[in-house]
């Protein structure tokens, strides 16, 4: 039975160390070997590898993957005039050469992140110190990140890590100078409403000028038009009727008398004082009164 059991505690031991000798090291990792305190390899090629159990070798496995240091709170900066500004930043990363990034940070990611914000917010300074507020938001932002990017990119190859981006995400003014930036936008663009209120009035009288000046215009050619053509007309309706009166004048007469009876007698209130024996009477007269008679009127 002893001998049974020393067995089995044999196998499991020959299990145990042989377990111990086998590691697999994925796409998403480095692999360091260290033999006795001491780097012996790096392995990156995915896949099943030996090595000699511990404490004769150990293994230390490091992200291979693409990493982002991303600041919780934005950076102060001063610019070229003077300005602070706020930046807020991320940086795009991996390890490149996994015995550096070891030697430098004894692998611990915290250490290398905080190495790396430290050389990003430096390049950041070298490069916003240099230019206005305008050329680091728009005129050339996309040359300062260009700038970062290679200065960051060079101090981080001595420690194995590779910058593969650098980007600001966010470039904004402290909160005294935003309100003051927001009091003079608001001066400009009342001082551009101003004046185009002022241009579109000047406009809009302008306009109304020319509108009277061309409807006095139009109204009095249409009323010397229109005089034109009552006098033409006056002056064909009086030619029509002196033809038509020229040829019994006698007829005339009486027709014209008769206008002059409808308008003096238009009211029943109307009173005349005259000679019963006057020229106006003539034709209320008989046919013999003053030897004349009223123009024989046919009808019915």
């Amino acid at each position: 039975m002893n001998k049974l059991i020393s067995v089995i505690v044999a196998l499991l031991a020959a299990i145990l160390v042989a377990y111990s000798t086998i590691f697999v090291v994925d796409q998403r990792s480095h692999a360091i070997v260290f033999a006795l305190g001491e780097v012996r390899s790096v392995i990156s090629e995915p896949g099943l590898h030996f090595k000699l159990p511990p404490p004769f070798q150990n293994v230390l496995f490091l992200d291979k993957r693409v990493l982002t240091i991303d600041s919780p709170e934005a950076d102060r900066f001063i610019t070229a005039e003077k300005k602070n500004i706020l930046v807020d930043s991320y940086v795009k990363w991996r390890i490149k050469e996994p015995k550096l990034y070891y030697v430098s940070f004894n692998g611990e990611e915290r250490r290398a992140t905080d190495r790396m914000s430290q050389i990003v917010k430096a390049a950041l300074n070298d490069e916003i110190t240099k230019r206005t507020v305008r050329e680091v938001i728009s005129g050339e932002r996309g040359n300062v990140m260009d700038a970062i990017k290679k200065k960051v990119a060079e101090e981080s190859k001595p420690i194995g890590v590779e910058i593969l981006d650098v980007r600001l995400k966010r470039v904004d003014y402290v909160e005294q100078i935003n309100n003051s930036v927001y009091d003079r936008m608001k001066a400009e663009r009342a001082r551009v409403a101003n004046e185009l209120r002022s241009t579109g009035a000047a406009d809009s009288e302008q306009i109304r000028a020319d509108a009277d000046k061309q409807r006095t215009v139009i109204l009095a050619e249409a009323f010397r038009e229109a005089e034109k053509m009552r006098g033409a007309g006056d002056a064909e309706a009086s030619q029509i009727y002196a033809q038509a009166f020229g040829q019994n004048p006698e007829f005339y007469k009486f027709y014209r008398s008769l206008e002059a009876y409808r308008n003096s007698f238009k009211n029943k209130s109307d009173v005349l004082v005259v000679d019963p024996n006057s020229d106006f009477f003539k034709y209320f007269k008989g046919s013999g009164a003053s030897g004349s008679s009223a123009p024989a009127v046919k009808g019915k």
